[in-house]
């Protein structure tokens, strides 16, 4: 087989590709090692026996298993993890989510008139001073309550 690099080259200049992803024909070598001028490569390309191959990209299938597995809480575990437990939920997120579920109860129970207004009140700054944990924590007091 003859040295092909000069054609090469110029495909890859033509073709605006590096010279790893210029294609020679090997089928066709002879004929290629003809080719002296850019103008007998560019028509080497239009024939087909010159291609540029095309852009090896980065795989993302692993990645879109990672995400799946993630969406569902696998792979989150202690090894995983890099930041403090303030720095991945951050509490004052945590505070609004629960503090918008309890006051959201509250006024439930006080729609269903469950509480009347004076121990609605109540609960509602014993909720805003961070006395029960979530919504059945603050149930459970309730019922104690009702319960005497």
């Amino acid at each position: 087989m003859s040295n092909l690099t000069n054609q090469k080259r110029m495909a890859s200049q033509i073709l605006g590709c590096g010279l790893n992803r210029v294609w020679l024909n090997p089928e066709e070598a002879e004929k290629i090692g003809e080719a002296i001028t850019r103008e007998d490569v560019r028509g080497l390309i239009s024939e087909g026996h010159i291609k540029a191959k095309r852009i090896q990209g980065v795989s993302r299938g692993r990645a879109r298993l990672v995400a799946e597995k993630r969406k569902y809480g696998h792979r989150k575990g202690p090894g995983s993890r890099k930041g403090k437990k303030g720095a991945r939920t951050n509490s004052k997120e945590l505070w609004i989510k629960k503090i918008r579920a309890l006051r959201k109860k509250l006024k439930e129970m006080r729609a269903n008139e469950t509480l009347d207004k004076k121990t609605y009140c109540r609960y509602y700054r014993k909720a805003k001073g961070g006395e029960f944990r979530n919504v059945s924590h603050l149930e459970a007091h309730i019922q104690a309550e009702l319960k005497k």
